[in-house]
């Protein structure tokens, strides 16, 4: 059905910066939204930053004012572009889209890239 493949994670000093990707593939009509969300050592997944089908973003507190997100709907990919990145940013990112289903919404997970921030 959908596929989703997230790109760009590495290892970055503190202070550095990283562009994440998230290529989708498969049968997409419509979107409710996009996200990011990321999984530290041991810690839950939280969320990162989603953008809504209508450009709408919203931020984790802790990464406000750093992190960006957008999309490219012709190449079906997301982005999240990370600067002045801090050790406690690693973590394994994962790419989320929801799409709509009777209920509400169904929602599909990329395996996850790595994040790695030194000190």
């Amino acid at each position: 059905q959908v596929q989703l493949g997230e790109s760009g994670g590495g290892l970055v000093q503190a202070g550095g910066s990283l562009r994440l990707s998230c290529a989708a593939s498969g049968s997409i009509f419509s979107i409710n939204s996009m996200g990011w969300y990321r999984q530290a050592p041991g810690k839950q997944c939280d969320v990162v930053a989603f953008i809504t089908s209508g450009g709408r973003t919203d931020y984790a507190d802790s990464v406000k004012g750093r992190f960006t997100i957008s999309r490219d709907n012709a190449k079906n990919t997301m982005y999240l572009q990370m600067n002045s990145l801090k050790p406690e940013d690693t973590a394994v990112y994962y790419c989320n889209v929801r799409v709509p289903s009777p209920v509400g919404g169904m929602d599909y997970w990329g395996k996850g890239t790595l994040v790695t921030v030194s000190s």
